[in-house]
């Protein structure tokens, strides 16, 4: 299918691994200007080629921390604008509501909200003044299900929904949408460490850690495993696309079936 992104620039954050790479790959190969952002520039320059090899189109890496207020000014130098706008950037943990202090809201409410809300605020406004644009927030379906040790990360991913929702609202009669995505439990690179946490046998396989995960934590699941990054990727390129003009103001599910049909 061609998704009609050819020309397109595309920033999505922290895509140097893991779900960020899967997608700035999918938007690659349907011949969108991609634009990679982290913190180490040798994973940046890897992922870069690797997505060039696997794709045929080059992609541009800059170096710099989208958590921060210091790395967005670096993007908005480099990008005083574009076409569509990947808020990819988070953190997640697990761990007991009474051991989460005030420093751990801090920090999870600036990488996982403050930092979209400061990408969508300098890239908004051109894209209503171009009459074309869109921007996706990477939430999870902790944002409707919330395990029990991942409440403040769950609340973080609630409000990039509601943030998501609001600035819809602002798009009514343009051709600009605001979306977000919720991912189930994906695989990545730090997810073995991830079940391992988590887990009653942390000795197990990495294929046992993730058989008892699903049992224990995530039975509702249909796909009873983990979400492949590029499954995610091939959804958000597709958000991403003039395709996908009538999805607007939407919390896309892309979690295996885990979470139940809504009231």
């Amino acid at each position: 299918m061609n998704l009609k992104l050819n020309g397109k620039s595309a920033l999505v954050t922290a895509s140097s691994a893991g779900i960020g790479f899967e997608i700035a790959k999918a938007l690659a190969a349907e011949g969108a200007d991609v634009i990679l952002t982290g913190r180490v520039q040798e994973k940046l320059d890897q992922a870069a080629a690797e997505i060039e090899k696997a794709t045929g189109h080059a992609v541009r890496p800059i170096l710099a921390d989208a958590a921060t207020e210091a790395g967005a000014e670096t993007l908005f130098a480099a990008l005083p604008t574009v076409d569509i706008l990947v808020n990819n950037l988070g953190i997640y943990d697990s761990k007991d509501f009474g051991e989460v202090t005030d420093d751990d809201w801090r920090r999870f409410f600036d990488v996982n909200v403050v930092s979209g809300v400061r990408l969508a605020r300098h890239y908004f406004q051109p894209m209503l003044d171009r009459n074309w644009g869109r921007i996706i927030f990477v939430s999870s379906e902790s944002a409707l299900m919330v395990p029990a040790t991942m409440i403040h990360y769950s609340v973080t991913k609630a409000a990039q929904v509601n943030i998501a929702r609001g600035l819809a609202e602002l798009t009514k009669g343009t051709e600009v949408t605001v979306n977000a995505v919720l991912p189930g439990p994906t695989r990545s690179e730090n997810i073995v460490d991830f079940l391992r946490s988590v887990s009653e046998h942390p000795e197990g396989t990495p294929e046992e850690l993730e058989a008892e995960f699903f049992r224990r934590h995530r039975p509702t699941s249909l796909l009873q495993r983990m979400i492949e990054g590029e499954e995610v990727g091939n959804m958000v390129a597709y958000l991403a696309s003039p395709l996908a003009a009538a999805t607007n103001g939407a919390a896309v599910r892309v979690e295996g079936g885990l979470l139940p049909m809504p009231a």
